[in-house]
């Protein structure tokens, strides 16, 4: 009998409904539950015990995602706005198999009943929507970074996660799960090894600079209007899709969230600033260049990359601690205390804490376990599918995820005005600046609005 047969298919029902039930449960009780585990036990790879999966945004990262998921569940659907792309993750070997079903529409994909998983590896300006939808159609998901576009969609997504808590919400933000860096980072501020911390400095890169480019018809395997999607309705330009979208504020926030949403993670991390009501209560985006001209905040040419390239945002929290986000200097995070400094990238870390192993006997199983959310250490997707087996918030999830987005928002929106403003966290409000409220929210196109749930 098929994996998906009509048992299999009983099976599958019976266990969907067992782990919502588990994870609700879980959710209103206010704890995690315990279940043993062991490796072998574990990862979701038992064939009667493998979640169906559908794939939405099956490019470079998306097919890199969708190879990953395949390892603990079957994929049954692909969907692109990019015929082509369809075409190639279908008959991958380790996505498709010459098996899933191609969509174009991702909604197709979600009035499935048989799939309980989506990836959502989109450019950043669907993320959202997307995900929204997912959340109401019954699936888990996990969703690549930057999860938003706009501070409200920060708001919409963290509503809609609180609505549908049965359901397990996980963000890409990979280093989270990179024991021997980044965690190790997060572990030595929070257990004050360094001392107060009083600048933090993100290095993230700047931008692309290009253009002008041509304008033409697009690709006829490309359903140009889907992918734009909420965003405007503008010429195709080959420069402004697939991977360059992120150097067009139309789709993305440029490197402010493209890296900001990893290294300001693992920043806002280590100090404790990414709960509700957190983050910076001020932003100066003097020191900011754009490679073409801008007016109250907005490019002033349609046919060049338009997000920052040289920049150096400061952020202050009410606590004095004071966070560069800069283009300039090494791609990473240096974290300055009253008694030491370190220097993290995904390369390395580095500084005297590290060199005289000032964390010796203070970096344990037990504080992993603590960093995991009471999970034990292990790959970033187990995480997930963990989660979806036991309930409980994964190590990449949404609130703390768009808390820290709100920064990288801010911060991309103080560069563009290129001034300062102040900023109520528990609010979520800019304060006295009616012009850089404006830019807290966009109107999408007529179509496709987000769901308000």
């Amino acid at each position: 009998m098929s994996l998906h047969g009509a048992q299999d298919s009983s099976n599958q029902s019976n266990r969907r409904e067992f782990l919502r039930r588990s994870a609700a449960a879980a959710a209103a009780a206010g704890s995690v539950p315990y279940f043993a585990w062991s490796p072998k036990a574990f990862a979701n790879r038992d064939k009667n015990d493998r979640p169906a999966i559908g794939c939405i945004g099956v490019g470079s990262m998306g097919s890199g995602d969708a190879h990953a998921h395949s390892g603990f569940g079957d994929i049954l659907a692909v969907c692109d706005a990019d015929a082509s792309r369809i075409a190639k993750a279908k008959d991958d070997p380790n996505i498709g198999k010459g098996k899933a079903d191609g969509y174009g529409d991702y909604r197709k994909m979600l009035d499935r009943k048989d799939i309980e998983v989506v990836s959502v590896v989109t450019p950043d300006h669907w993320h959202v929507k997307i995900a929204i939808e997912a959340l109401q159609a019954g699936k888990h998901v996990f969703c690549q970074k930057p999860l938003t576009l706009t501070v409200e969609e920060n708001q919409l997504i963290r509503n809609a996660c609180r609505k549908f808590g049965d359901r397990i919400f996980f963000i890409g933000t990979q280093q989270r799960s990179d024991r021997d860096r980044f965690l190790r980072a997060v572990n030595m501020i929070q257990k004050g090894l360094l001392g107060d911390i009083k600048t933090i400095t993100v290095g993230i890169n700047g931008g692309d600079v290009g253009g002008p480019f041509a304008k033409s018809a697009p690709p006829s395997e490309l359903d140009w209007n889907q992918w734009l999607g909420q965003a405007p309705m503008v010429d195709y330009i080959k420069e402004r899709c697939h991977y360059q979208f992120r150097w067009w504020y139309e789709y993305s926030g440029g490197k402010f969230t493209d890296w900001g949403a990893h290294h300001v993670d693992i920043a806002t991390w280590a100090i404790q600033e990414n709960g509700d009501g957190m983050g910076p209560v001020e932003f100066d985006g003097s020191d900011a260049k754009h490679p073409v001209p801008y007016k109250d905040g907005y490019p002033t040419v349609d046919d060049c990359y338009n997000t920052a390239h040289d920049y150096a945002v400061k952020c202050r929290f009410a606590s004095g601690v004071e966070m560069i986000v800069t283009s300039r200097g090494d791609n990473g995070v240096l974290f300055e205390g009253s008694k030491g400094r370190l220097f993290v990238n995904r390369g390395k870390i580095t500084g005297t804490p590290i060199d005289e192993k000032w964390d010796e006997g203070k970096f344990t199983d037990e504080d992993l376990r603590r960093l995991y959310k009471e999970k034990p250490f292990e790959g970033h997707k187990d995480n997930f599918y963990r989660c979806i087996r036991e309930g409980g918030l994964p190590v990449s999830d949404v609130y703390s995820h768009v808390q820290m987005m709100n920064t990288c928002h801010l911060a991309a929106i103080a560069a563009r005005l290129g001034r300062g403003f102040a900023w109520d966290p528990k609010a979520e409000t800019i304060l006295g600046d009616e012009q850089a409220a404006g830019f807290l929210a966009r109107k999408p196109r007529v179509g496709f609005e987000i769901p308000r749930v």
